[in-house]
């Protein structure tokens, strides 16, 4: 069976607020940290809300796959794909800090349908699907329309870019122009995004489900989402998000260049056809 966009909409938001009332149980509560294998933390709290959303899929959608940061992939054939992040901010989340959500995302290959992310400590979800439109709280969201630089907000999680170093430079000379400049970061970003309370978020390492549910609601509330090279994808590993105003001129900033081919060597110049040297 194809659900409409609306269905699943109305689904992504449901799993999402399911997975986050979970993850609220256990917020500001003394928990054991661990750190996985690429470095970042992982909780209780993390792997009790991805398994309540996983419970919640397979209960309605039996033939879906789900892709989940803690518990990997199931059903990997399968036509459409679920993927969830159940903390997107677990360093806030450990430290008490409201900056987190629970990010869901139904996918048919590397087109997102719909897209939820709930942020329990705040009071606020917005979700979208494609053609639906973005909702924030039961109301329709929007990008802002600031157009100048010198008045928009621009947010990141980490401006350090300790997998990027090159990067650093770019995000300087955009910041350097804006009008303020934070790390709200992680998912919270894209939300001030989407509502229009901020012009500006990016991130130089993303995982699909760190995205995935990201992508649709920026888009569908008038936004542009691209990877770092400009491509229009929750894929790319790396994400700028924008309103629309400013998609041009953020992104001749920061858009990553083909390298150029370097010129020839004053020894190479001077070799004649023959290939003797002068």
């Amino acid at each position: 069976m194809s659900e409409s966009t609306g269905t699943l909409l109305h689904a992504v938001t449901e799993v999402a607020e399911l997975a986050a009332r979970t993850a609220m149980g256990w917020y500001r509560r003394s928990l054991q940290v661990e750190i996985k294998s690429d470095g970042s933390p992982v909780t209780i709290a993390d792997r009790a809300a991805e398994e309540a959303a996983r419970d919640w899929i397979t209960a309605r959608f039996p033939h879906d796959g789900i892709e989940g940061e803690e518990f990997g992939l199931v059903r990997p054939d399968a036509r459409r794909r679920w993927i969830l992040d159940p903390i997107d901010g677990t360093k806030a989340f450990v430290r008490g800090v409201p900056l987190w959500g629970t990010l869901v995302a139904c996918c048919e290959g590397e087109q997102v349908l719909a897209g939820a992310a709930c942020y329990p400590a705040v009071n606020e979800t917005v979700s979208a699907a494609l053609g639906e439109g973005c909702w924030w709280n039961g109301e329709r969201a929007r990008v802002s329309s600031v157009a100048d630089l010198a008045k928009a907000t621009a947010l990141i999680t980490d401006d350090r870019f300790p997998e990027s170093p090159g990067r650093f430079s770019q995000w300087r000379s955009l910041a350097a122009h804006a009008d303020v400049v934070r790390t709200w970061g992680d998912c919270f970003g894209y939300l001030l995004v989407a509502t229009g309370r901020a012009e500006i978020m990016v991130d130089d390492i993303m995982n699909p489900w760190d995205a995935a549910a990201i992508q649709p609601i920026i888009v569908e509330a008038g936004g542009v989402f691209t990877s770092w090279s400009g491509v229009a994808t929750a894929f790319g590993e790396s994400v700028i998000a924008t309103n629309a105003a400013l998609a041009g001129i953020t992104r001749s900033y920061l858009h990553e260049h083909p390298r150029q081919p370097s010129p020839p060597s004053p020894l190479a110049q001077q070799v004649h056809p023959t290939g003797a040297s002068a």
